[in-house]
């Protein structure tokens, strides 16, 4: 019954866990990301963007430009991950929801504005004021530019913050946001960029919009899922689950030999029962499925109790926040457990019990035959 609960309860934990890193890494993160196979930068001319908005099942696109960077405030220096998107990107990650202060603004009156990652303006020793901005000036490297005594190999750009993001560790301490048409004006990347972000309208249609951008492509781009982009995060995620289920399931197959000891035992108080049973024409496959069948609702009983026990324990926390996890905020530890796990731990459990129970049975049996013999 207790590691019965406890599966449930580590798989919810994990599922929990899981879902909590997808939607931290999917929320910034496109559905789908368009790179060009070789290079760094390609013609966005060479693409059909009115025909990849067309596309079924595609919701937001969005040219973009990625590139490092080095931000300036006051005395304080750091390097940033510079996103230079269209507007539409704004809605394709939700910027409006994962603002902590300042408008969710890239561009007012024919004026620039940036967005960037709440730990990065903190590193910077910045701040947004109530009605304001920030400003910092953000060196971006020339293309092509030898580097020499004589030129600065970056040119300089005093850029007003409008607003701080949050959305996980990475890009809250490397973000930086600002309009393609500044990106690539800073950059001399006139007509060109580095990605395209699209995101679906529905999750479920991600493979299948995947594999229409493709067709459409040709061999030149690749689409990438936020799932292959993040693909070493999701898979230790995965891999840390799968690795404790093992453990659990060998610590259940050690606490199945109370069921060994319990049947034996039982074996052991019964034995006159057998002998009495054995005289009134009863054969060994009569004896065997008593004593295994009653294996089987001991070892069942333990399952149900502990599927209960470990479902309820699950639900508590989803539903009520009992644990909460630290220095997140006041943010609940995240539970979730699905049918197909449920069913996952009881069929793990069940076959576990049914073979203890059956080889138990057996051994003793003919144990018995042999000393009577």
């Amino acid at each position: 019954m207790v590691t019965t609960a406890a599966l449930i309860i580590l798989i919810a934990a994990f599922n929990g866990i899981e879902s909590m890193v997808e939607r931290l890494y999917s929320s910034f993160d496109s559905n789908l990301t368009i790179h060009p196979k070789t290079g760094k930068t390609f013609d966005e001319k060479t693409l059909d963007l009115g025909k990849i908005r067309q596309t079924e099942g595609v919701a937001y696109v969005s040219k973009a430009i990625e590139e490092i960077v080095i931000l300036k405030h006051e005395k304080k220096w750091v390097n940033a991950k510079l996103f230079a998107v269209e507007k539409d990107f704004l809605k394709l990650a939700a910027v409006q929801q994962h603002m902590v202060d300042g408008n969710a603004v890239l561009e007012s009156r024919g004026e620039n504005f940036g967005l960037i990652g709440a730990t990065l303006l903190d590193k910077l020793q910045g701040f947004i004021p109530e009605h304001g901005y920030e400003s910092i000036f953000v060196y971006f490297p020339k293309r092509n530019a030898k580097v020499n005594a004589l030129s600065s190999p970056f040119r300089t750009e005093l850029l007003k913050i409008s607003g701080r993001i949050n959305y996980n560790k990475e890009v809250n301490e490397e973000a930086l946001l600002i309009p393609l048409k500044m990106g690539q004006e800073m950059l001399d990347y006139e007509g060109k960029i580095s990605a395209v972000f699209v995101n679906c309208k529905q999750k479920d249609q991600l493979y299948d919009v995947k594999e229409r951008l493709e067709a459409q492509l040709g061999g030149n781009f690749e689409v990438k899922t936020h799932f292959e982009k993040n693909a070493l995060i999701y898979q230790t995620s995965k891999t840390e689950k799968v690795i404790v289920i093992c453990i659990l399931v060998f610590i259940f197959i050690l606490a199945i030999f109370n069921l060994i000891a319990s049947l034996t035992m039982l074996y052991i108080e019964k034995k006159d029962n057998i002998l009495t049973l054995k005289s009134m024409g009863a054969g060994p496959g009569f004896i065997f499925r008593i004593f295994f069948f009653e294996g089987l609702l001991i070892s069942f009983k333990g399952i149900f109790l502990g599927l209960i026990l470990g479902l309820v324990i699950a639900f508590c926390q989803y539903y009520f926040k009992i644990l909460i996890l630290p220095n997140s905020g006041g943010q609940a530890f995240p539970m979730w457990i699905t049918l197909d796990d449920s069913l996952l731990v009881f069929g793990i459990v069940s076959i576990i019990s049914i073979l203890a129970s059956y080889f138990t049975i057996s051994f003793l049996i003919k144990n018995q035959l042999q000393h009577e013999q």
